[in-house]
C-alpha cells in the first residue's frame, strides 16, 4: 500500500475541516492549510464530497465542512475509498485478490504480506479523525 498525493491531501483537509467542525472554511482557507494547490483541492473535496465525507455551501459566505462528527470518520475507511485496497500484495488483499502461482508452493511471504495487511488494517480502522486531531493515536502491542 502506498499513499498517494491524492489521498494524502484529502487526509490533510479533512484535519483542517475536522479541527473548525462544524463551521464552514472556505477552499482558500484549507489550501493555505494544507499547501495543496487550490485546482487540485477542488478536485479532492468534490471527491470527499461524493464519497459522503463533507458537504459545502455556496456563495461568498460558503465553503465546505464535515457531513458527520470528526470521532465517525473513520481513517481507514477514508484510505480505502481514495486509495483502494490496503494489502501490500494482491494475493493476501480481502477486497482484491489476486491469484498467485506460488500459493500452490506454500510461499514463505504469503504470511509477512497477510500480517502486514492485518496490522496496517487494524491501525487505520482503530484511528478516527478525532484520535488524529487529538494526537490520541492507538498504541501497539509489543
Amino acid at each position: 500500500m502506498k499513499i498517494s498525493s491524492k489521498g494524502e491531501y484529502a487526509l490533510r483537509a479533512l484535519i483542517v475541516l475536522g479541527a473548525q467542525y462544524p463551521q464552514l472554511v472556505q477552499t482558500k482557507d484549507i489550501a493555505r492549510e494544507t499547501l495543496v494547490p487550490s485546482n487540485y483541492l477542488e478536485q479532492i473535496l468534490l471527491l470527499l464530497k461524493n464519497l459522503g465525507y463533507v458537504k459545502s455551501k455556496r456563495g461568498a459566505s460558503g465553503g465546505y465542512t464535515l457531513k458527520i462528527e470528526p470521532s465517525q470518520i473513520c481513517i481507514g475507511d477514508i484510505v480505502r475509498d481514495i486509495e483502494g485496497p490496503l494489502a501490500p500484495m494482491s494475493c493476501v488483499s480481502v477486497t482484491a485478490y489476486e491469484h498467485c502461482p506460488l500459493e500452490e508452493q506454500a510461499c514463505l511471504l504469503q504470511p509477512l504480506w497477510r500480517l502486514v495487511r492485518d496490522v496496517v488494517a487494524d491501525l487505520l480502522d482503530h484511528t478516527s479523525l478525532e484520535n488524529l486531531l487529538n494526537g490520541n493515536l492507538p498504541t501497539r502491542s509489543k
